[in-house]
């Protein structure tokens, strides 16, 4: 069987020109929050034994590699909470600097005081933090249960242990639109950069999308009346539009797939927990990776690898409108953020 690590001569490349080099990587469905505008109150999560081994994700993450990604995220879910992650994030990092130029984690901050050092040691230099309030009380209404506290000392031990931390925050109408220039300030204090996001229609939810849903174009104006920014040339991989505050080192991104669609240079494709590759996130295509790796070894998987390349599409096609439907029945958390 060929290695996954041996090189391919056949690059990631799309129906539409653009070269794949970023796999973000859902190693959990699971999480410890149940955010409003993620998930609903009551979730039937997938059982163990539907899940990929840490062994088959870093086998399957590795043939990226080979074949020319240079950027893995790992999210989730909440990454933290499956048991023995830091096995994968340490064999994961091994390729940092030989073919892979960075491996970063989306997570909740519940669980980062514990893992802040580990994930540096383990090769991880840079994190997203999902923190929609800095209110006690929104923050635990929002995530339903959720301890601000608890997250703010994980994003502390985070900056302590030398990782570069970007906080990410979703845009809600009634919840926490008027906060958003505090949550600026409060990055620039910290030294940490920002990233706010519209709520996207994706899987059902306890609640009407409609009613939360901000434009950034008017977040952005408010902003800009408030803080010095210009726009910073900045790229991280990742769909963000950055501007920086001006004499300060945090910038500001906009993540705004409704009112600023960013698909023509889309270079992402996602593994969900179960081994299904998306090639968008809007979309309900996809291909097992599992069920090719278990059958048909590292060639089976180059193989549907090449399938679900050819079916990416051009674009996404998110909507928010009253009594729409989301875009796909999947929760973000099953494709992973």
């Amino acid at each position: 069987m060929t290695s996954a690590l041996a090189p391919s001569a056949d690059p990631l490349v799309d129906p539409q020109g653009r070269t794949i080099r970023y796999l973000r990587i859902s190693v959990t469905d699971r999480c410890d929050l149940r955010c409003r505008y993620c998930m609903a109150e009551q979730m039937t999560f997938l059982p163990r034994a539907k899940l990929l081994t840490l062994d088959e994700i870093a086998i399957i993450a590795e043939r990226f590699i080979a074949r020319g990604v240079t950027k893995i995220r790992l999210s989730g879910g909440e990454p933290l909470v499956r048991r023995d992650v830091a096995d994968l994030v340490h064999r994961l990092g091994r390729h940092v600097g030989a073919g892979l130029d960075e491996l970063t984690m989306t997570t909740n901050g519940t669980r980062l005081a514990q893992h802040a050092d580990a994930l540096v040691d383990a090769g991880i230099r840079r994190i997203n933090v999902s923190l929609d309030s800095l209110d006690p009380d929104r923050f635990r209404y929002i995530t339903r249960h959720g301890d601000l506290a608890q997250v703010l000392d994980g994003i502390a031990a985070a900056k302590r242990a030398g990782l570069a931390v970007k906080i990410n925050a979703v845009a809600l109408a009634g919840l926490n639109e008027d906060e958003i220039p505090a949550m600026l300030q409060w990055c620039i204090d910290e030294g940490h950069d920002l990233s706010l996001i519209e709520t996207m229609p994706l899987g059902a939810v306890d609640e009407d999308r409609t009613d939360r849903f901000v434009p950034l174009t008017r977040v952005f104006e408010a902003l800009a009346a408030r803080f010095p920014l210009y726009r910073a040339t900045h790229r991280t991989g990742g769909p963000a539009r950055y501007w920086q505050v001006e004499g300060t080192a945090t910038r500001l991104g906009l993540i705004s797939p409704l009112t600023a669609n960013f698909c023509d240079g889309c270079n992402r494709v996602r593994l969900t927990t179960e081994g299904k590759l998306y090639m968008c996130l809007g979309h309900d295509d996809q291909v097992d990776l599992k069920v090719a790796l278990r059958d048909g070894g590292i060639d089976g998987l180059d193989a549907a690898i090449d399938r679900g390349l050819l079916r990416k599409p051009a674009r996404h096609d998110f909507r928010i409108a009253a009594g729409a439907a989301p875009a796909v029945a999947r929760h973000m958390s099953v494709t992973g953020g």
